[in-house]
């Protein structure tokens, strides 16, 4: 049972204050991925899916376990496999004892759905788990079953090695909210994270809120009130990056292809949350620059120019803002 507020004042205090309750948690047992620890919890908040993109060994699943676990929330891990079936993920149907068809549920039916190395999978597979993402249902045998509520699908790649792999098209990347890369620690960080290692110690993480108090906050962050120039900004970086008739002179020079009118809701819903989060009750053009790189770095495609003169995907970003 979510917990009840006199009005939304007080759920957004509320919020903000979860919300470092939920860092102090995470940092238990991940050390620093602070940028990376705040674009998934906003993504949670915003009913929002992530893909997050990093090399092995920057503790991507550990992250997306301990998330799970301060949040009381039904985890499951997929590994995806070129082997891998779309029935693997979302069930199919069998044949019990007395002859009847019943339907064994996948792994898709939790909460927190870790999709470990997306890109390592057939197309076929990754529709099966993006139609779900879409739908927050699956369809088996003409029968319609529901995802549990809330749902999240949190996605990992490894971007240097690409042979085997089947990277995801630009439509069904548009899909995932945020595109989080993680970074190597720093010095100091990866000295904590030896020692946290390598001692004989497990840390507890406390539950902070349960699926409930996190669908009560996803309808929150909608209700957040927020001024008409805001939403201008955000539409207008959205279509400042569309080259041709919409598309800034940097659009013109360095891209191919630009995001389409989901970046803008993006934009929005996660300038809404980054207000609430730091404490403010309406957000403003930082909020939605404080969102805009993990937006829209996998909605926007280089062009050759691009490519060849090694201008890379945030410097366009960075770019567009400053224009």
């Amino acid at each position: 049972m979510a917990k009840q507020y006199s009005n939304d004042v007080e759920a957004a205090d509320a919020l903000a204050k979860a919300y470092q309750d939920l860092r102090s948690e995470i940092a238990k047992v991940v050390v620093g991925q602070d940028e990376v620890v705040k674009l998934v919890l906003t993504g949670i908040f915003c009913q929002g899916h992530s893909l997050l993109v990093g090399v092995p060994g920057l503790a991507k699943t550990l992250l997306v376990q301990t998330i799970s676990k301060s949040l009381d929330l039904h985890f499951k891990r997929i590994q995806f496999t070129p082997d891998l079936m779309p029935s693997d993920i979302v069930g199919a149907e069998t044949m019990d004892k007395e002859r009847n068809f019943q339907f064994v549920k996948g792994p898709i039916f939790a909460n927190i759905i870790l999709a470990d190395e997306i890109n390592r999978t057939p197309p076929k597979t990754q529709a099966a788990l993006l139609e779900s993402m879409q739908e927050y249902a699956v369809t088996i045998a003409g029968n319609n079953y529901l995802l549990p509520q809330p749902f999240f699908v949190l996605a990992t790649q490894n971007p240097i090695e690409q042979e085997g792999t089947y990277p995801l098209p630009e439509a069904q990347l548009d899909r995932f909210m945020f595109n989080i890369f993680l970074d190597y620690p720093t010095y100091q960080q990866e000295i904590n994270i030896v020692k946290n290692t390598t001692a004989d110690f497990t840390q507890q993480v406390n539950k902070i809120l349960s699926a409930e108090d996190i669908i009560a906050f996803q309808h929150l962050v909608r209700r957040v009130p927020i001024a008409d120039n805001v939403v201008e900004y955000a539409v207008k970086l959205a279509q400042a990056t569309r080259p041709g008739k919409n598309g800034s002179t940097v659009a013109n020079e360095w891209l191919e292809w630009g995001a389409g009118p989901r970046a803008s809701q993006f934009l929005v819903l996660g300038a809404k949350c980054n207000a609430l989060i730091n404490g403010k009750y309406s957000p403003d053009i930082e909020d939605v620059q404080a969102v805009a790189k993990p937006v829209l770095r996998h909605r926007i495609v280089r062009n050759f120019k691009a490519e060849a003169e090694g201008v890379s995907v945030d410097g366009i970003i960075e770019k567009l803002m400053a224009s």
